[in-house]
């Protein structure tokens, strides 16, 4: 009997992975990576605004291009023997498209237009609306609000597209409707792009664009209404019904199965977002905290729903009932900025190397771009090596990890990040120990959440490239959340995840935990709190909740 297997294809941020996994072993077979082109020359963005847009194109090319890779590694008869398709993007990441389900950005007159691109999930240009909607929502006889944790977000949906339409007259003539990015994809593979009519991902409705069964579908048209007239009629234009991952979203187009070189009998999953499958990938159990620790953080914990169901945690991103494995109830919060941080750190410290050494007459092109590549892909190892032989709390310098705003608890995106205790002696490894610091309090801060709300947490599963590569900032967490953490061998938990939700569509495995058992890659490593860290960290956390205090309240 031939093997089966299926693919996981993974929108990140930067780019598109596809991976091939036998369902029968788990073993990942061939995979495949493209950086999306326009993204990676920042086009259609505009940092200092907090604008990020990507265009339709690059994951179109990107979805075409790593499947066809992947499959290309694998030995003869695989193609022929994939059975399911499930894909995971980042989210909330909308855009317009009109009433065929096209993309504004790829129809005539609008395809260089960031208005009518996908609004990425860290795009914080509606901080103005999300604003608005809380406003509103604390006084309307309904709290649309109540299962997203209780505020509303400038990354999430709602803000995101009443920003679009207020700022661009255009595309609000233009657009028919809203897709999120993980339920456009499924869409293009299955030919079935109506916006009325295909599958909406339970995941994205639930979190970020306030869906739920208590208020039969999404918010009120009157509360749309109230919020911007500009609103009328879209209810009725997006939908009511949503699905869960484990649901097939359809069959591969003869189109799509040509292209790719697969067959016409390969089930495509409804989509969900990346967190979300990774928590599956990384073998998520219940009152387990799954952790993706890449350029945010995105903190996922299932619970039973006749044991948490009827709780309403504050301050989170949402709770919905099988949002990550169907039956469960999924719970989300999450930092707007980790790796993320130590990434502009390392570009402050690169800045003499861009606009200095790259302009240095005394030595040839070849041999200064050798010494910046060179330099550059250091910075980050160096800074670990000293910043952890530093004692903790000797430098005194805290730092607050709101660079991108905050995400929880208590979303408030307007936030900035924050640096005190500087001296004449704050050098370079004492300052990156103390953005690391930061990034370990914000998770404690979401952990303390969680239980203040009665929400156990037994443990921590931690994956994504900061987890797999970062035994310094690993340690630190640990230490700060006085909790083991255990590391998901899978290099791509994301991919894996889709992989597992794909097999379920396809009739392979009954559950998302059956396929779980039989297809998961198991811990790679895990990190145990040092006590006297412990101890130690919990006064520098005290100082870290003040100064952020402070920085809320007066700044």
């Amino acid at each position: 009997m031939n093997s089966k297997y299926t693919i996981g294809l993974d929108y990140g941020t930067d780019s598109v992975r596809s991976l091939i996994v036998n369902v029968e072993t788990g073993k990942e077979v061939a995979s495949a990576v493209f950086n999306y082109p326009r993204w990676k020359k920042q086009m259609y963005c505009d940092a200092p605004k907090n604008q990020f847009r990507q265009h339709p194109q690059d994951y179109l090319e990107g979805l075409e291009y790593t499947i066809k890779e992947a499959l290309k590694q694998t030995p003869a008869g695989v193609a022929e023997n994939v059975v399911g398709i499930s894909v995971d993007t980042t989210g909330s990441t909308p855009v317009a498209v009109d009433e065929k389900g096209v993309p504004l950005s790829l129809t005539p007159g609008f395809q260089e237009n960031p208005n009518a691109m996908f609004v990425l999930w860290k795009d914080h240009t509606a901080v103005k609306e999300a604003e608005e909607i809380n406003q509103l929502a604390k006084k309307w006889k309904i709290d649309f609000t109540k299962f997203e944790g209780g505020i509303y977000s400038s990354e999430w949906f709602w803000a995101k597209l009443l920003h679009v339409i207020r700022e661009d007259a255009g595309v609000f003539r233009a657009a028919y409707s809203w897709v999120e990015h993980c339920d456009w994809i499924p869409a293009i593979l299955t030919g079935n792009t109506n916006p009325k009519t295909l599958k909406r991902s339970r995941c994205a409705a639930g979190h970020k664009a306030m869906w739920h069964e208590a208020f039969d579908g999404l918010p009120s048209e009157e509360f749309l209404v109230a919020l911007d007239p500009l609103l009328s009629g879209l209810r009725e234009r997006l939908y009511k019904e949503t699905f869960t991952c484990d649901i097939s979203a359809g069959k591969l187009t003869p189109e799509w199965a040509g292209k790719l070189g697969l067959s016409t009998d390969v089930f495509v999953g409804v989509g969900a977002f990346d967190a979300h499958l990774g928590a599956v990938g990384a073998e998520i159990e219940p009152y387990y905290l799954s952790k993706v620790m890449g350029t945010s953080t995105c903190d996922m914990l299932i619970a039973p729903m006749e044991e948490v169901g009827d709780k309403l945690v504050s301050g989170i991103c949402g709770q919905v009932d099988g949002s990550i494995v169907p039956g469960m109830l999924g719970l989300e919060a999450g930092q707007s900025a980790f790796g993320d941080i130590y990434a502009w750190f390392k570009r402050v410290l690169e800045w003499p190397l861009q606009n200095v050494l790259a302009e240095s007459t005394l030595i040839d092109e070849a041999t200064k771009q050798k010494l910046i590549d060179e330099t550059s892909d250091k910075i980050i190892a160096k800074l670990s090596e000293e910043a952890a032989k530093l004692p903790i709390a000797e430098s005194g310098i805290v730092a607050l990890d709101w660079m991108n705003g905050r995400r929880t608890p208590d979303a408030n995106q307007a936030l900035k990040g924050a640096i005190a205790g500087l001296n004449l002696g704050s050098d370079a490894p004492r300052i990156f120990r103390a953005l690391v610091e930061a990034t370990a309090f914000g998770s404690k801060a979401i952990n303390d959440r969680f239980i203040a709300e009665g929400v156990r947490i037994d443990g921590v599963i931690a994956l994504g490239g900061v987890a797999k590569k970062s035994p310094f900032v690993m340690q630190i967490v640990a230490d700060v959340l006085n909790m083991p953490i255990k590391v998901a061998r899978s290099e791509q938990a994301c991919a894996l995840g889709s992989a597992m939700a794909a097999a379920v569509v396809a009739g392979v495995y009954s559950s998302t935990a059956e396929a779980q058992k039989k297809m998961g890659g198991g811990i790679e490593t895990e990190y145990h709190p040092i006590p006297e860290n412990v101890e130690k960290y919990k006064a520098l956390y005290q100082q870290y909740q003040k100064f952020g205090k402070l920085i809320e309240f007066e700044y």
